[in-house]
């Protein structure tokens, strides 16, 4: 099996990382390379993960971690809110940037005009259509919040 480019750059980064005795980046990609490897071996059969599957893998990874810090920050949890938190800045150095309100509304517009939605009840195929061309560049949450927006708007 060869390695895709994505995935060795986190082997190469995480070899870096242990080698600076940076703790924090080094769990962190290690851990991320313990989740795409867990992806590759679930399933019928194990097989080797694309780039934008790994991407997929990575921003799954900083939602958890997302979440985590909002959890523990809410609990009073300040120092594991901070460690979380420094774990998505990691992560964030390998996703693509994150679209803005803006450009996510007229994606999602598109979206609405090339399905030829009417109404909330085709909001499933407006999110289809609008995720395939989002490709993690904005979480499914924020899609679908603009998504209402729109479809309730026509």
């Amino acid at each position: 099996m060869t390695t895709t480019g994505l995935k060795a750059q986190l082997q190469h980064d995480l070899h870096d990382a242990m080698r600076a005795r940076d703790k924090v980046r080094a769990a962190t990609l290690r851990m991320t390379l313990t989740s795409v490897t867990t992806a590759e071996v679930a399933g019928e059969e194990a097989r080797e993960l694309g780039d934008d599957e790994i991407l997929k893998v990575l921003a799954k990874e900083a939602k958890k971690r997302r979440e985590s810090a909002t959890a523990f920050r809410d609990a009073g949890r300040e120092e594991l809110a901070a460690t979380e938190e420094a774990e998505l800045a990691v992560l964030e150095g390998y996703l693509p940037a994150q679209l803005g309100d803006d450009e996510l509304r007229v994606i999602v517009e598109r979206a609405v005009a090339s399905s030829g939605a009417g109404g909330m009840g085709a909001m499933g195929a407006v999110m289809k259509a609008a995720q395939g061309e989002v490709a993690g560049r904005a979480d499914g949450g924020r899609v679908a919040a603009i998504v209402r927006s729109v479809l309730s708007g026509r």
